[in-house]
């Protein structure tokens, strides 16, 4: 059963320009956001198009190569897996949300230009 495992891959669109933030432990992390695309016909036959929204973190090497590669609007392929937290506001409520935990991409094309009418 080796060969079922965590492990996710996307490709998508950055959705801001990453954030990294070197902790005092000295390890890096970087975090952005990334969106996926989807096309599908209706019950009436015309196509429409769903956007996910995920959440990316990378850790380490890899955080220092988004910082160096990666801004707003790129194409990207990953490669990670799902991870589960959980945390608590500032009233007491526990939340959770589950982020993708990248450790390896690829980037497909730069950003989208605008066409100029």
């Amino acid at each position: 059963m080796n060969a079922l495992k965590n492990k996710v891959n996307l490709i998508g669109r950055l959705g801001a320009q990453p954030e990294v933030v070197t902790f005092d432990s000295g390890k890096t992390l970087a975090r952005f956001t990334m969106a996926t695309n989807e096309n599908y016909k209706d019950k009436n036959g015309e196509w429409k198009e769903t956007t996910q929204w995920h959440t990316i973190n990378t850790w380490g090497k890899t955080a220092e190569r988004v910082k160096e590669k990666l801004n707003k609007g790129q194409e990207i392929i990953l490669e990670g897996k799902l991870v589960n937290q959980s945390y608590e506001t500032t009233t007491g409520e526990k939340r959770f949300s589950t982020v993708i935990e990248a450790t390896e991409f690829l980037v497909i094309s730069e950003k989208k230009e605008t066409i100029k009418k």
